[in-house]
């Protein structure tokens, strides 16, 4: 049996991944006659390349605006061999902003080529990573720097001494970036990808970036970074590889007050945290770990009040939370009995709530939750069939988005990634050659009256039918972000295996 152990969120291929035995999914209290709103489609295009994309940590703010990347005209010399922390693209992505039906192209560092968004604030500035016009002497690949664009203009915010890489991961309102940065120690055990030990930044704009240290290894990676300044991520305690794993012991951690808090497992010798999601306003941490043995894993949260709490499952063996509103409400994927289908659930209250699938499909997961109980996320047939964006609110059940657009689009919505307060969702599509765009739904309701090709009325979930459109199979196209289905692709996890069953 390979050893089985999670990698932030990288079980989530799951969707894709899995061909499942048929088990119709149960829906816990379902409204079935609730209605929705219509959503109008904003298909955001790209800088004259053939894909966009918006799946990155925290893509929209409560104000509308919208980061992600687009594909240029320009192709990218290091298709095949580019920096780890970038996506494998044939052609030179740059990192946009969307606001006010304008796309704007933030540009790249002097010299470089791809810039990558991770998250935006409410101001509208934007953290992630470009790459300059230097080759790493060890990977052989254009270097990747950690950005900040404020105002639209980008900054390079520098390494920690010694080393010649970074990544910003996130940021808050007050633009405090977190990040990772490596030095040029070789480490087989690199989170980063670069081959090199990698530890946790933190970036102030009078201060400049400071090393967090590590829980005693020699790597960390910083997730998400909350107003009060507290931060999320996961680390290694050791350096020794363990027998069931393959790599050290890694940890999830919150630092706060200068000093990085250990924050445990559910018994096995690996537990992370996923993205900007898996810490709240509150200081409270999500994500996922292996339980004694390292053979299965589930949903932890963490809360100053106690220990790490495992949250459970839908009566299978693996599970893991994506996503933590203020409220402390939770969500993600579990497994059913017998681990036949993995299924996005909603925890509060101590209880886990089973969101069940669009109908005719057998799997789904949670990825995003706002304020008000609505949840986002990806359906699909296990790998057998096509992917739909859901929305869940108000009781249930499950809705199609592809339901709910107001006007024929071309385009296939296979995986919602956000909502904000305001009920607007990034969500990518597929056209009918495979190309994927990124999308922003905006809801045709009274908090957005007089969008032009908004239809007004209200469609019950039970007779919402989808639009005639393109068929694209989940075995073709991704059904999640692929940030999400690599891990957040940014973090790297020596030996980890993509399918926790295999």
């Amino acid at each position: 049996m390979r050893t089985r152990f999670l990698m932030c969120s990288t079980v989530i291929t799951l969707l894709a991944a899995l061909a499942m035995p048929l088990r119709v999914a149960a829906q816990d209290n379902q409204n079935h006659n609730h209605k929705h709103h219509h959503y109008n489609l904003i298909d955001m295009g790209t800088f004259g390349g053939p894909q966009s994309r918006i799946d990155y940590t925290i893509p929209l703010n409560n104000r509308g605006r919208v980061s992600g990347s687009a594909d240029t005209t320009n192709t990218n010399p290091y298709y095949g061999n580019d920096n780890p922390t970038f996506f494998s693209d044939p052609y030179i992505e740059h990192a946009f902003q969307w606001k006010n039906d304008l796309l704007t192209d933030l540009g790249s560092l002097p010299g470089g080529g791809t810039s990558l968004p991770n998250c935006i604030n409410q101001s509208g500035d934007v953290a992630g990573n470009a790459s300059n016009n230097v080759i790493d002497p060890i990977g052989g690949w254009p270097e990747s720097r950690a950005v900040l664009y404020e105002d639209s203009e980008i900054k390079d915010l520098g390494t920690l001494d010694g080393g010649s890489e970074s990544a910003a991961t996130c940021l808050n309102d007050r633009d405090v970036v977190v990040g990772f940065a490596g030095d040029t120690t070789p480490d087989q055990f690199s989170l980063s990808g670069w081959g090199t030990q990698t530890h946790a930044f933190r970036w102030i704009k009078s201060r400049g970036m400071r090393d967090l240290g590590t829980l005693g290894g020699k790597d960390a990676i910083p997730t998400a970074v909350n107003d009060a300044g507290q931060i999320a991520g996961f680390s290694y305690t050791n350096s020794t590889p363990n027998q069931t794993t393959g790599i050290p012991t890694l940890h999830p951690f919150l630092w706060e007050d200068g000093s990085m808090a250990d924050l445990g497992t559910l018994g096995g010798t690996v537990a992370t945290n996923g993205d900007g999601g898996s810490l709240n306003r509150s200081g409270q941490v999500i994500g996922q770990s292996n339980l004694k043995g390292d053979v299965y894993a589930h949903p932890f949260l963490w809360t100053k009040r106690g220990l790490m709490r495992d949250l459970g499952t839908l009566g299978g063996n693996f599970g893991g939370a994506v996503w933590i509103n203020d409220a402390g409400e939770v969500v993600g994927w579990a497994d059913n009995a017998g681990d036949h289908a993995s299924l996005a659930f909603l925890w509060k209250h101590g209880k886990m709530t089973n969101l069940g699938t669009v109908d005719g499909d057998r799997c789904s997961i949670a990825v995003h939750i706002n304020g008000k109980e609505q949840i986002v996320g990806a359906s699909s047939a296990c790998g057998a069939g096509g992917v739909h964006a859901f929305l869940w609110e108000n009781g249930g059940p499950m809705v199609d988005l592809n339901t709910l657009v107001s006007h024929r689009s071309g385009l296939q919505l296979t995986g919602a990634t956000s909502i904000n307060e305001r009920g607007e969702i990034t969500t990518f599509g597929n056209l009918s050659n495979g190309d994927t765009r990124a999308v922003l739904l905006i809801p045709c309701d009274e908090h957005h009256p007089g969008v032009e090709g908004c239809d007004y009325s209200m469609v019950e979930a039970s007779t919402a039918k989808p639009e005639a459109r393109p068929v694209v199979s989940d075995t073709a196209r991704p059904p999640l972000p692929p940030s999400i289905m690599r891990g957040m692709s940014r973090f790297h996890i020596p030996g980890s295996a993509v399918d926790p069953r295999n």
